[in-house]
C-alpha cells in the first residue's frame, strides 16, 4: 500500500515537472511568435488556385483600362480567389442585462383534540405527569418559504481590423477565410485570431467585410507571455481543482 502511494505521488511530481517546462523556455526571455512559414494563409497564397466559372485573364487585357481584371484600373479589386488578401472590420459593442426574481411562501396548521373518548382521555390524564393533557391529543404547524433571484449583466467592447486571406473557395463560391495577427509589447504578446466563411457580394468595393457578415465566424483576442502567466493558476493549483471533491 506505501509502495502504491509512493508510485503514485511519483507519478504526479512528474507530470508537474513536465508541465513546468513549457514555462521553463519564457523565463527571461519574450514569447516567440508563430512561425508563418506553414500558416494556412501562406500555402493559399504559394498555390492559388481560380476558383470555377471564373475565367484568367488574357495576356492583352493586362494593358488594357478597360479590362476586368484585378490589376486593371477600372477591375474590380475584391477578394475573390484562393490566395487574395481582405480587410476584416471587428467592432463588437454589445450589453445585455437578465432580471429574475421568484418568491414562493407556504403556511398549514392543524389540530385535534379528544376531550372525551369513552373515558379513556380522563383515565390517561391520571396517569400523566402534571401539566399534561390529552385534551389536545394532536397539533401539526409547519410552514415553509423559497425566494431566488438571479441577475446577468454583461457588456462588451472591442474594435479591431485585421487582414484575412482567402484559404479556399468552396464549391458554391463561398469564400474560407482566415487571418492571424501578433504583436509583441516588451514581454507580452498580443494575438487576434479570425476565421469563417463569407460571400464574395458581402465584400465592400474597398475590399473589406465586417464580422456580422461572416458565418461560423471564431474571432479570438487573447495574450501570451509574462502577464499572462500571472494571471493563471499554477499547474498544481489546476490538478488540485480538478481533482479535489470539494
Amino acid at each position: 500500500m506505501r509502495k502504491s502511494m509512493l508510485k503514485n505521488i511519483g507519478l504526479i511530481g512528474l507530470l508537474l515537472i513536465v508541465a513546468a517546462c513549457g514555462r521553463a523556455k519564457h523565463i527571461g526571455q519574450e514569447p516567440e511568435f508563430t512561425p508563418a512559414l506553414q500558416s494556412p494563409e501562406r500555402v493559399a497564397m504559394i498555390a492559388a488556385g481560380i476558383p470555377d466559372g471564373v475565367p484568367s485573364a488574357r495576356s492583352t487585357d493586362r494593358s488594357s483600362l478597360w479590362s476586368g481584371g484585378q490589376a486593371s484600373l477600372l477591375g474590380d479589386r475584391r477578394a475573390i480567389k484562393r490566395g487574395d488578401i481582405l480587410t476584416v472590420a471587428i467592432e463588437i459593442d454589445e450589453e445585455a442585462e437578465i432580471s429574475n426574481s421568484s418568491s414562493r411562501s407556504r403556511s398549514g396548521s392543524e389540530s385535534l383534540g379528544v376531550p372525551g373518548l369513552f373515558g379513556i382521555p380522563q383515565r390517561i390524564n391520571e396517569n400523566l405527569p402534571e401539566g399534561a393533557s390529552m385534551e389536545a391529543a394532536v397539533g401539526i404547524n409547519s410552514s415553509s418559504n423559497a425566494r431566488g433571484d438571479g441577475s446577468v449583466r454583461r457588456s462588451e467592447s472591442l474594435t479591431l481590423r485585421i487582414a484575412a486571406t482567402v484559404i479556399d473557395v468552396l464549391p458554391n463560391g463561398i469564400l474560407a477565410i482566415e487571418g492571424k495577427q501578433e504583436v509583441r509589447v516588451n514581454f507580452e504578446l498580443r494575438e487576434l485570431l479570425v476565421s469563417g466563411y463569407v460571400r464574395p457580394e458581402d465584400i465592400s468595393r474597398q475590399n473589406e467585410i465586417t464580422y456580422d457578415k461572416i458565418a461560423s465566424a471564431r474571432i479570438s483576442y487573447g495574450g501570451r507571455g509574462h502577464i499572462s502567466d500571472m494571471q493563471q493558476p499554477r499547474v498544481g493549483q489546476q490538478v488540485l481543482d480538478m481533482v479535489l471533491p470539494f
